[in-house]
Order: structure tokens, then C-alpha cells, then sequence
């Protein structure tokens, strides 16, 4: 099994998760269980997918290298879109 505390990527990722932490403890109390929630959850999911992987007996791939390929196509697409209207939304400020 390999220690993923030794992984930059999961040192990084849990420090980020404290940041957010510490940044939505100062959220309003009625964003508690909706926004600051949701937000938390997020950020954890990196580091806890990294524990969960180095917990694995063996390190098989679940994903074709052809489904990966689509699968990052299509996140890439997504993101360009929210970057457009991220981009938009500003102009409009």
C-alpha cells in the first residue's frame, strides 16, 4: 500500500482543504447547510480520492484509454464554455 501523505499532490490539496475551511467558517450561519456545504465537499473530494487510490490492493485501470480520452474531450469543452461565461458575466458588471 503507498503512504499518500508523501504525494505532493495530496500535501497540497489537504492544505487547500483547511484554507477553504477556515474562508467558509466566516460564510453567513444561513449558508451553513447549502453553499458552505457543498463547497466543503468539493474541496475534499481531491485528497480523499488520492487516500482512496493509494488504499487500493492493486492499481488497475476502471477507464479505457479511449473513454478517457472522450471523457477529457468533453471536460475540456465544458470547461472552455465556463470559462466564456465567466468571462461574459464580468463584461456585464
Amino acid at each position: 500500500m503507498v503512504d499518500y501523505k508523501n504525494y505532493k499532490v495530496w500535501q497540497k490539496s489537504h492544505d487547500l482543504v483547511i484554507d477553504i475551511y477556515q474562508i467558509t467558517s466566516a460564510f453567513p450561519k444561513s449558508e451553513q447547510f447549502n453553499l458552505v456545504s457543498q463547497i466543503n465537499r468539493a474541496s475534499l473530494s481531491v485528497p480523499t480520492n488520492i487516500v482512496e487510490g493509494c488504499g487500493r490492493e492493486t492499481q488497475k485501470e476502471f477507464i479505457s484509454t479511449k473513454d478517457s480520452k472522450a471523457l477529457l474531450k468533453k471536460i475540456d469543452e465544458i470547461k472552455k464554455m465556463l470559462f466564456s461565461l465567466i468571462k461574459t458575466i464580468k463584461k456585464s458588471l
